[in-house]
């Protein structure tokens, strides 16, 4: 099996080649090569018997797209994308990337002929307010900022292209991974991160919205379970209905913080400090709270049950199971 993964220098894309190359195969067929496609130049695994190859530049960019589907892969992983709050800043580069490169991946795939299976992450942003206060999979798609628009426009090509018969697509519509490691992005969602990530490093961290915020979150762990469970079920099951709603923990900004300091302790959550930042408070208040996920549930998708267990994973993978001593 060959497997194509664009976006693979970002963090998902890092955590779902460690998997794939660990387990060494998908729905019991052997990984035999890893295509790794992103802006920056992907890091190469050793992985014995699997063959990876490194690949650069804009999805957008005439050729490029052309170029990688030349290699006939078995299963496409589409990661790449601009976040939310990057997208919402510069208009221009989160059409070009989030729907042109797409369309570009999907029409390279469609020409070629090749009918590999294709995962596309989505986001639960292409949901608009106002929101009941658990949202059912079949609520209004109608997003509040581009870069939920321009998920939207991607699940419609997937689910177009796939009743065509052009290949065979599954779109995961993400919550919030939480906590993501390394340094902050341009995502507005990226505190709901920093607020658990910097205090467990030590360092302070900024809450810009009110305690009260609800949001949906699951860990990078269960992002790649979502990822490899995806392209293991049978669409037959999925319907024409291609695009599923992820599960996840659906808590208060206050009960990430109430998690954390049962974890950590009080003097960790205190390195929290609130300071309101108008820009991603106009951005948040319209994204959705919590989600029914119905469907995928039926469907063998399945993320953590609580906040704890959220905290604890990023402890366990990537703080070796330590707490800061303050």
């Amino acid at each position: 099996m060959r497997i194509l993964i664009t976006g693979a220098a970002g963090m998902v894309g890092r955590k779902l080649i460690g998997r794939l190359v660990r387990d060494g195969s998908v729905g019991g067929k052997r990984i035999a090569a890893l295509d790794l496609h992103d802006i920056v130049a992907p890091a190469l695994p050793e992985a014995a018997g699997i063959e990876s190859t490194a690949f650069t530049g804009d999805l957008a960019d005439e050729g490029a797209t052309e170029a990688l589907i030349a290699r006939k892969p078995d299963l496409v992983y589409h990661l790449a994308g601009v976040v939310s709050g990057e997208a919402e800043a510069n208009f221009d580069l989160g059409y070009r990337v989030n729907l042109d490169g797409t369309r570009r991946l999907f029409d390279a795939i469609r020409l070629s002929g090749h009918r590999p299976k294709v995962i596309f992450t989505s986001s639960i942003a292409v949901f608009g307010a106002p929101f009941p206060e658990v949202i059912p999979d079949d609520f209004f798609n109608t997003p509040m900022t581009s870069y939920g628009t321009q998920k939207l426009m991607g699940e419609a090509l997937l689910a177009d292209y796939s009743r065509r018969g052009f290949f065979d697509g599954v779109g995961i519509r993400l919550p919030t991974i939480c906590v993501r490691p390394g340094k902050p992005n341009k995502a507005a969602s990226g505190f709901f991160s920093g607020i658990i990530r910097e205090p467990l490093a030590g360092q302070e961290a900024i809450l810009p919205v009110p305690r009260s915020v609800v949001h949906t979150h699951a860990s990078p762990r269960s992002a790649v379970g979502f990822l490899i469970h995806a392209a293991t079920i049978d669409t037959d099951r999925i319907g024409p209905r291609r695009n599923l709603t992820m599960p996840g923990v659906g808590v208060t900004v206050g009960e990430q913080i109430d998690s954390l300091t049962r974890i950590a302790g009080p003097k960790v959550a205190a390195l929290i400090k609130e300071v309101q930042d108008p820009t991603i408070w106009a951005i948040v208040q319209n994204w959705p709270t919590r989600f029914e996920a119905k469907r995928s549930r039926d469907l063998g998708f399945t993320a953590e049950t609580s906040f704890d267990q959220i905290v604890q994973a990023h402890v366990e993978d990537e703080l070796g199971g330590k707490l800061p001593a303050l």
